[in-house]
């Protein structure tokens, strides 16, 4: 757990606590992966699966392991352990001014859905993304 804190607070301006962590291991419908690396946490995905669709709560990557793939390789386990259960879309929401996760999901087929108007305690919008995986293309990416 203090692998992943250390990773929240370095990655995001109002990171989660550790209560918040250890209430979404209790959450039934909740997943956390860890990336290691020589036994070292890089990054970690926080999701929820629930009737065949996923939220993206949380992604974060260690600073120094940025752009190394960590983060695309988490993305692919959540998707790779939910369509077992008939996963049909996957949402999140990003800081509008955080190109490389843009960047990130773009490639991994998600599209602009819409914008929640000062979503962020500091008043910077969140972008709705959405994927879908009902579509013949997007099940062959999983």
């Amino acid at each position: 757990m203090d692998a992943v804190l250390a990773i929240e607070q370095s990655c995001y301006p109002h990171p989660w606590s550790c209560e918040q962590f250890h209430q979404e291991l209790e959450n039934p419908v909740a997943s956390i992966l860890v990336c290691q690396v020589e036994g070292q946490v890089v990054g970690y995905i926080c999701y929820w699966l629930i009737s065949g669709e996923m939220e993206i709560l949380n992604l974060a990557t260690a600073p120094q392991f940025r752009r190394s793939g960590v983060a695309g390789h988490l993305l692919e386990q959540a998707f790779a352990r939910c369509s077992m259960s008939q996963l049909s879309t996957s949402w999140l929401e990003v800081r509008s001014g955080n190109r490389a996760a843009l960047a990130l999901y773009q490639r991994y087929g998600f599209e602009l859905s819409g914008t929640r108007r000062a979503y962020y305690r500091d008043g910077e919008d969140a972008l709705v993304m959405v994927k879908n995986f009902t579509d013949q293309e997007s099940q062959e990416k999983i």
